[in-house]
């Protein structure tokens, strides 16, 4: 049996292949992804927010995340859910996204 840990670490590598359509960058190094849970039975929350209220690929990208997490074994089923707060900025960005976008701050 795996620990949590290694399991964490393999629904975010496996949620960094999901790839925000607009921006061309993953969700994980847009700094999207909030939270992550786990429980006992298999049901992984992602928590995560958008780069703007109100986007059209919200449904895109669930289902997009929902499958990307569904590749770990250990996850059975997948809650997305979108949270507001805080409000995501591009401040919330790896390193290596922000010099993608080109953006040097």
């Amino acid at each position: 049996m795996r620990s949590p840990e290694l399991i964490r670490d393999d629904i975010i590598k496996q949620l960094a292949t999901v790839i925000d359509p607009e921006l061309g960058i993953d969700i994980v190094n847009l700094g999207l992804v909030y939270s992550i849970d786990l429980d006992q039975e298999g049901i992984c929350l992602v928590k995560m927010t958008l780069t703007t209220m109100g986007c059209p690929l919200t449904d895109v990208l669930a289902t997009a995340v929902t499958k990307a997490a569904k590749r770990v074994p250990e996850v059975k089923n997948v809650d997305v859910q979108f949270v507001w707060e805080p409000v995501w900025t591009p401040a919330k960005m790896s390193r290596a996204a922000r010099l993608a976008l080109g953006i040097h701050s």
